[in-house]
């Protein structure tokens, strides 16, 4: 046996060997010890054609109250852009929502120049936006590039058409081809394809066509999320009336499909839902799973800044009046001490295939009983003396489970 480091845990092999530093693979512990230093920028946007039934983001469908008033939202995005105390330079800049897509390029060029007149971007930033496919056409795609965007992550979810309308979606899976294909001809570097998998009504052969053709697309990246019921969404209201709810053990099944059809593909799973070509992971995602600083702008955002952090305002007519009185929109805020960023970080860490360096926490968490039996079962291991689950559908219940860690352990 290999011997132990001091986190305590048998020492095992990474599967993929990283290269140069600027050509890590995607689950490189170098890469992600760089994107601790990256500082980031997300910017909400709230719009949508309809609600989709499975979502609790802050979003506003075209129906609701506000819903069709981008400019007047732009304005105050701009405006609380300009409110950030001490900027700096910045590494990474993500657009989310919602749907970003839902603005005029002109709108969206206000965001972007208005982040780099207040921070300044760096000349090789990742500056990416979520985008629906229907809205996506050549022209757009061209004007995107030309204001700066390189990365495109396209809400496709599913190739298959009933999947897509028990979804709420209302793109086809052509659509959703011709939108990559648009992307690939303004050359977009970076276009990532968002999976959902669990949908009640999808079947094992279902899940595999998609999954196939998201491959066969050839894209740089690749996200696949279990599809959730959340609280006050038209999915969980339904589930309470008695339709059928995902179920967890063929999620588990469908989550083993994509990452084996993902990592014969070539793509690298770097984060427990993420798989990267090297050289094209998500390095606003990145960062924030290293607890790197953020800045975030827009209805109920979350930002990270010296250890403190804090959120807005989440109502839409709220948001907007508190910036149109010439205040930041917050709704409050938490300062994080030691033990409480060491944890946060650990647990966030875990996420990662590169596993998170133990610090203080890690090594009372593995010498806990119950880290002694996550050990035992072979659900935790370490790589370079890094803390890594191993069994990545287990991630969740092992974050869970460093909550017993406490100061006095440590």
């Amino acid at each position: 046996m290999s011997p132990e480091p001091e986190s305590g845990i048998p020492d095992t092999q990474y599967s993929v060997l990283s290269t140069q530093y600027g050509d890590e693979s995607p689950d490189s512990p170098v890469l992600a010890e760089a994107a601790r230093s990256w500082r980031s920028a997300y910017v909400h946007i709230p719009f949508c054609a309809r609600r989709c039934p499975y979502c609790d983001f802050a979003v506003v469908a075209a129906d609701e109250a506000g819903g069709m008033d981008t400019r007047r939202y732009v304005d105050a995005l701009v405006a609380e852009i300009d409110m950030e105390p001490d900027p700096s330079e910045l590494h990474a800049v993500n657009l989310g929502g919602g749907t970003p897509t839902r603005l005029r390029p002109v709108d969206l060029a206000r965001i972007i120049d208005s982040l780099d007149h207040r921070f300044g971007i760096a000349d090789d930033a990742e500056i990416s936006i979520e985008a629906n496919p229907e809205d996506w056409t050549p022209a757009f795609a061209r004007d995107l590039r030309r204001i700066g965007f390189d990365r495109v992550s396209f809400g496709i979810q599913s190739f298959d058409p009933a999947v897509l309308e028990a979804l709420g979606r209302t793109h086809s899976p052509r659509e959703a081809e011709q939108a990559i294909e648009a992307a690939r001809s303004a050359d977009f570097s970076n276009v990532n394809i968002d999976l959902i998998y669990g949908t009640p009504g999808e079947t094992d052969e279902s899940w595999r066509r998609s999954v196939d053709r998201a491959i066969e697309l050839d894209p740089e990246h690749l996200s696949s999320y279990a599809l959730t019921v959340e609280g006050g969404t038209a999915l969980s209201r339904a589930v309470l009336a008695g339709a059928p709810a995902p179920d967890p053990d063929q999620q588990a099944d469908r989550y083993e499909h994509v990452d084996e059809a993902a990592r014969s593909a070539g793509l690298v799973r770097y984060e427990v839902s993420n798989w990267a070509r090297p050289g094209h992971i998500c390095r606003y995602n990145l960062s924030t799973w290293m607890m790197g600083e953020f800045s975030a702008f827009g209805t109920g955002t979350h930002d990270h800044r010296g250890g403190v952090r804090a959120r807005n305002i989440r109502r839409l007519d709220a948001y907007l009046d508190r910036v149109e009185m010439g205040a930041r929109p917050r709704s409050g805020s938490e300062c994080l001490d030691e033990f409480d960023s060491e944890r946060e970080r650990f647990m966030v860490g875990l996420r990662l295939a590169a596993g998170v360096r133990p610090g203080s926490i890690g090594g009372p968490f593995v010498a806990s009983d119950e880290g002694r039996r996550l050990v035992d079962a072979g659900v935790i291991g370490a790589r370079g003396g890094r803390v890594v689950v191993l069994k990545p559908l287990l991630t969740d219940l092992v974050a869970r489970s460093v909550l017993s860690v406490s100061p006095a352990d440590c």
